[in-house]
This record gives structure tokens, sequence and C-alpha cells, in this order.
């Protein structure tokens, strides 16, 4: 099933057409993912899993993995005395993330309805996938669910700049040339659905009351790339406040 020509445009694909989008562009993603930032997207993910502040031996979830790369930056700092899992609803991703790293955990899981019990991880993360949950509210709450007393919880996105001259060219990037780039790869309407995608995402003040809506403290956002890139990261209440 996939969605029409209005839905790809709003970015407001079902669930289910989301995940034969990945599983269609899953042995592109990481090449496109470099050919959109300039190979940038390796960077931001440092920065994510900074800001998660993992420490060897520490567990981790890295919820809509994907081909994994947040996942394996996670792993390198939690060491082998730690352990990630990397999950995703897209077999075909995971196929790929598996291929990268094998001695890593990949699991198939929706991120609206994870498989983990309560309070088990040190952090949990999302690299470039929040604005794929078909319910942005029920997501964040599961990744705070799972995340333990004191975890964190850290969300990597793109958003969208608000000043010119960043913005013009932005609009330009994501509006005319990556849905061209999409018909070259194979797959016009996924890159444009993606683009839209960010475009009805919550900027970041917004995701910000909406990650305190779903239960945590202390959390703040960094703007990087000239405000093209959001990190978001919040903590989970401790046991006694």
């Amino acid at each position: 099933m996939s969605g029409g020509p209005d839905d790809r445009e709003r970015g407001t694909l079902e669930e289910p057409q989301v995940r034969a989008m990945f599983d269609r562009i899953s042995g592109v993603y990481d090449r496109m993912n470099s050919v959109m930032t300039a190979g940038l997207h390796h960077h931001w993910r440092r920065r994510a899993a900074d800001i998660a502040q993992v420490r060897a031996g520490d567990s981790v979830l890295d919820v809509a993995t994907g081909t994994g790369d947040l996942a394996i930056e996670l792993a390198r700092r939690v060491g082998p005395s730690g352990s990630v899992i990397g999950s995703d609803f897209s077999e075909e991703m995971l196929s790929h993330a598996r291929v990268k790293d094998p001695a890593l955990t990949w699991e198939w899981a929706n991120a609206l309805e994870l498989p983990y019990e309560s309070d088990r991880f040190d952090a949990v993360t999302v690299g470039f996938g929040a604005r794929n949950f078909s319910d942005l509210d029920r997501g964040l709450t599961e990744m705070v669910r799972v995340a333990r007393p004191g975890g964190r919880v850290v969300i990597l996105e793109i958003t969208t700049p608000t000043r010119p001259p960043l913005s013009t060219f932005y609009g330009t990037w994501f509006d005319r040339i990556v849905p061209l780039i999409g018909r070259v790869a194979g797959d016009s309407d996924a890159y444009t659905y993606l683009p839209a995608s960010v475009k009805r995402f919550p900027g970041a003040p917004q995701l910000a009351q909406r990650l305190d809506e779903a239960g945590l403290v202390d959390v703040s956002y960094l703007l990087t790339a000239g405000g093209i890139i959001a990190i978001h990261s919040g903590r989970k209440p401790d046991i006694t406040g």
C-alpha cells in the first residue's frame, strides 16, 4: 500500500506505508544520507552520543535505529562491558545494520509499543527517526517508560531553520533538490515524503515541550549546523523525584 501524492507532500504517511518505504530505500539509505548532509550526519550522531552521556558498562536502546550508525557509535562508548540494542520496524533496514556490526543486538520493534520492560536502559536514543513516528507523543512516552530512573532520553532530528539565508537554501535544497536526487536513486516518492516530514515535525521549542509532557525533567536542546539539526535531551526523574 502506498500513500497518494498529497500524503507524501504533507509527510503524513500511515505506519505501514512508512515501514514499506524504509524497506524499499534501505539499500540506498546510507548513500543518500551522505549526499544530503555532505557526510555530516556521522558528526551529528557523535554529538548525540556525547549528549547521551553513556559510560562503560551502560545499557542503551537506540529506537528506530535504521541501518544502525547511532547504535554503533553508542556501542563504542559503553564498551564490551555494556550493551546496546538497535531496534527498528523495518527488517530490511535491520539487515543492513547486521552487516555493519554483527556483534550488536538488532531487534525488530515498533517504537510505539516497545517490547522492553520499564526502567531498563541507562539511555534511550533516536536518530532521525522520531519524525516518522505515526504517534509522536506515544513514541516519546514509550522511550521514557523504558529508560531507568535517572536515565537520559536523546532525540537527534532535522529541524527547519527560520532565518535567511540558510532558511532559503534549506527550502530550495529540501523542496527541490532532494526529491530530484531521490528520483535518480530510484524512489522519488520516499524523498518527497522525507523533506515534508521535517516540515510537519514540531520545532525545537515545541518538541522540548512534548518531552516535558512525556515526563522528562532537565529538558534542553542544542541547535547546530546553522539551525538545521536539533539534539534534544532530558532525564527521567529519579524514584525519589
